[in-house]
């Protein structure tokens, strides 16, 4: 009997163990140091700039993922921790997840990488068009309105959203300058999607940003 017991305890707690294991297995990654001395010139990259919605299923190189982010969001005054893209009263609500095909992670960029958050693909949640799976990042731009003071709900929706343009259109520069496709998206299940996320009442999905080298 206390075999059957023990055979029956280890089937009802195997998989909740082999998922916090799984979970275990997702570290932080400490991105590279952005190549600000590399790139096109302004006027050609603003030329080339557009949306792409084909992708192939290559993987983005560590150096290029860290250039992209840096160019997005990052921090170019150290001094300060003033940031690429500007934001209301520098409050710099928005978060940018990343979400990969080995997991979903934040953007820390004052340290400059990025933390864990699920260790699953959840690139096809993050919009209804069929070809999110297929790129290599989405990004998912998150307000955090919890850093936005005493502003109106209006303010907040009108700031960020702005904010995540200036964010975005970085990101688009950057593609450009790289050659890399991308397009910025407005269409997703936001219930469902922060709810994956686990994200807290006060964080609102903004948009979301598919990126990835063009499908040959």
């Amino acid at each position: 009997m206390n075999k059957i017991l023990f055979f029956t305890t280890s089937l009802i707690f195997l998989p909740i163990f082999v998922l916090l294991t799984f979970a275990e297995e997702l570290k932080p990654i400490q991105l590279l140091k952005p190549q600000v001395d590399k790139g096109r010139p302004l006027m050609q990259v603003l030329k080339d700039r557009s949306s792409s919605r084909s992708f192939s299923k290559e993987k983005l190189p560590m150096q290029v993922l860290s250039n992209l982010l840096w160019a997005g969001f990052g921090v170019n005054r150290t001094d300060t921790g003033k940031r690429t893209a500007p934001s209301a009263m520098n409050r710099q609500e928005i978060d940018i997840y990343v979400a990969t095909a080995d997991g979903l992670y934040l953007y820390d960029a004052k340290a400059h990488v990025l933390n864990p958050i699920l260790s699953e693909d959840i690139r096809a949640m993050t919009g209804t068009q069929e070809y999110v799976k297929d790129a290599a990042i989405n990004l998912i731009y998150v307000a955090d309105y919890s850093k936005m003071g005493t502003s109106t709900k209006e303010d907040k929706d009108i700031y960020s959203s702005a904010d995540t343009g200036f964010i975005s259109e970085n990101v688009y520069l950057y593609c450009a300058s790289e050659g890399l496709a991308t397009v910025v998206r407005g269409s997703i299940d936001r219930q469902a999607l922060a709810k994956v996320m686990r994200l807290r009442p006060d964080q609102k999905i903004i948009l979301a940003q598919s990126v990835g080298y063009p499908k040959k």
